[in-house]
């Protein structure tokens, strides 16, 4: 059962957990805009999103004996990098609000777009089920 609602659901719920650790990381560099010597840091959406499918598929197929090491030990938190600025604060900040303000939105969209898909797919496996 649980492999035939992967399917239904697609890749959108690792979409919507990388989109929800991306815009953590952006709100908290927007949260440090003014801190001296805080380093602005970000997620690559479309390699954090491979390695989630990917992980997920590792942890089922390749632990084959017991002492094999689980998806859950591994972390599958995506990673952060620190981001190149373009223009550095004389007290090492590295955080442009515009350029944050504009990675949040578009993280924001992505986000929203996943959740209205899946609210798509939810909502036609239910008019399946009743017989609609």
């Amino acid at each position: 059962m649980n492999k035939m609602i992967d399917a239904a659901l697609g890749i959108h719920p690792q979409a919507l957990a990388v989109s929800a650790r991306r815009l953590e990381v952006l709100a908290g560099n927007m949260a440090n805009a003014d801190t001296p010597g805080f380093k602005a840091r970000d997620i690559d959406f479309r390699s954090a999103l491979q390695a989630a499918v990917n992980e997920g598929d590792a942890g089922r197929l390749r632990a084959t004996q017991r002492g094999h090491i689980s998806a859950a030990q591994t972390g599958a938190a995506p990673e952060s990098m620190y981001r190149m600025p373009n223009h550095p604060s004389l007290d090492g900040n590295t955080v442009d609000m515009q350029m944050e303000q504009a990675a949040f939105g578009e993280a924001a969209v992505r986000y929203q777009a996943s959740l209205d898909f899946l609210g798509a797919r939810v909502e036609g496996l239910r008019k399946a089920l009743r017989g609609e």
